[in-house]
């Protein structure tokens, strides 16, 4: 008698590890990973191990959410003790790459004064010797360029660092990730596989074409003491079939939360920064995966951070995407590693960068790569961009976390792209200070002057407004801002009325209604439709 048919269930929570600490793009790329290791997992790990109750004590405090704090208790130092000692054995070759980074930044710093940098080369910390070139800028600033595709070559590059934790959800609440390893806990299963294995795509199509359990159990290597828990994840209810595929005149334009819009006509559909919801019965109503279309054509990435470009996300869905188009890298930076490299790496097809204002011709219309400023503190950091869809003559613009700092720069994008029916704008207007994402990554302490002054920000009402003004949408929303209740383990946001991204928004969306444009800022869901023209 053969085995049933198994569906996955859809509230499977999948979360991408690597070293068990939760997956972001930054912890793929190998430079960067070996800067997260050594100078924040470590620390927060030692730091736990030292002082557990500093940690304990601050998870209490919703001011400390999203802070270099550990969420477990007391009693779980020994593993996290465990953990930190194998992570410096496994991760020594990286240890070693970023402890040459560090190196080889203070050499340049203090020996590179314009003479040529030839004799450095011989210098250069073995780590790295081979996999960076020595630059100077045109006003003699020296620096090092990462040769990144080799290093996804070499033994820095180590798959066997990556996994997936799958186990069941029931509500949206989830302890901040990226400050926390996920240690083994009851409920959870530990996939061994690199996160470019076929056997997750496998995994993820059994949401709605079912599988013998015993089929991927084995493509899984799903270990014999998880074998009872495992098959909880599955059922023998068919789920709802996933939504048809939009097949009216027009275009239809979905907010699933955040970032998130899906644009549809009858031959294209186009998915942004991909965040889905899974599905289960309490909280306000969204989009799940069960409402994404079965094929999805492209997937548009603006920028590289956490909430943008979610792994968790992108990995249910590379068996559905054709093509995914990214912001061109500026190539080497340490602090922009490549997400063309990222993806490739991590088996997605059809991946392509786009720059600035190129085009993209899709069946019934054209993606355009727009210029973002703003939200990267600064930084010199080339992988960002808004787009512009337009499909069946209705113009789309996600400007994503775009910070307006010079308005002449969307006068002149305007006068080129021409009118936009709708615009989607985000309007985080605090943002977190420089350290919060990109302090790993730095070879030097900055000050707390500095680090406050350059922030992760967009645009505040001023600026929104004038952006608004610049491109005259019909209608104009405020999204992105990381309010939905299932984002705060990835963005650690909790507004109350009188936060400014919430005063400045709701200034905005009041102030485009008084000139006839349609605005609200997005929660939870929203449909918008569009009659082609």
């Amino acid at each position: 008698m053969s085995s049933p048919k198994l569906y996955l269930r859809q509230n499977v929570l999948v979360e991408p590890l690597f070293n068990q600490w939760y997956a972001w793009s930054y912890l793929i790329s190998p430079a960067t990973a070996a800067m997260y290791v050594a100078n924040s997992h470590l620390k927060i790990m030692q730091s736990f191990v030292n002082a557990p109750q500093v940690h304990v004590m601050a998870q209490k405090n919703p001011a400390m959410r999203g802070g270099p704090f550990i969420n477990y208790g007391a009693d779980r130092v020994a593993d996290i003790r465990a953990l930190m000692e194998a992570t410096v054995k496994k991760s020594a070759r990286l240890l070693e790459l970023a402890a040459a980074v560090e190196k080889t930044n203070g050499m340049l710093l203090n020996e590179a004064k314009g003479d040529s940098l030839e004799a450095l080369y011989e210098r250069l910390p073995e780590a790295l010797r081979g996999y960076v070139e020595l630059v100077y800028d045109l006003n003699d600033s020296p620096s090092f360029r990462l040769i990144e595709g080799l290093l996804y070559k070499s033994p820095y590059y180590d798959e066997s660092s990556q996994s997936v934790a799958l186990s069941l959800v029931h509500r949206d609440e989830r302890p901040f990730a990226l400050s926390t390893p996920c240690l083994r806990d009851a409920g959870r299963v530990f996939v061994q596989a690199p996160f470019r294995s076929g056997a997750y795509d496998q995994l993820f199509a059994m949401k709605y074409a079912p599988q013998p359990l015993e089929h991927i159990r084995e493509a899984l290597r799903i270990a014999d003491e998880d074998r009872e828990l495992f098959s909880t994840f599955f059922t023998e209810e068919p789920p709802p079939p996933p939504a048809p595929r939009y097949d009216g005149d027009g275009v239809r334009v979905r907010y699933f939360g955040h970032a998130c819009i899906l644009i549809e006509s009858a031959q294209t559909s186009v998915l942004i920064d991909p965040l889905v919801s899974y599905k289960y019965a309490e909280g306000v109503f969204r989009y799940t995966y069960a409402d994404l279309p079965a094929e999805i054509d492209y997937v548009l990435i603006t920028h590289n951070h956490q909430d943008h470009c979610m792994l968790e996300t992108l990995l249910q869905l590379r068996h559905r995407i054709k093509h995914v188009l990214v912001p061109k890298n500026n190539g080497g930076g340490l602090a922009d590693p490549s997400l063309k490299f990222m993806l490739q790496t991590l088996g997605f097809r059809g991946v392509r960068e786009i720059d600035e204002m190129e085009s993209v011709e899709v069946a019934d219309g054209d993606i355009v790569g727009l210029p973002f400023l703003g939200e990267h503190a600064d930084l010199n950091i080339r992988s960002k961009l808004a787009f512009r869809v337009a499909l069946r003559d209705q113009a789309i613009i996600c400007a994503a976390d775009s910070n307006n700092i010079e308005p002449r720069l969307y006068e002149h994008t305007r006068e080129v792209i021409g009118e936009t029916e709708v615009m989607f704008l985000g309007m985080e207007c605090e943002g977190g200070p420089m350290s919060w994402l990109y302090g790993p990554l730095m070879t030097r302490p900055v000050s707390r002057k500095l680090d406050q002054a350059r922030r992760l920000n967009g645009s505040n009402y001023e600026r929104g407004i004038e952006l608004i003004s610049r491109f005259s949408p019909k209608q104009a929303y405020v999204y992105a801002m990381g309010q939905e209740p299932w984002l705060t383990y990835l963005t650690s946001i909790e507004y109350t009325e009188q936060s400014r991204p919430i005063v400045d928004s709701g200034k905005l969306v009041a102030d485009c209604l008084t000139r006839g444009i349609a605005s609200e800022r997005l929660y939870g869901h929203r449909e918008i439709n569009l009659p082609a023209r």
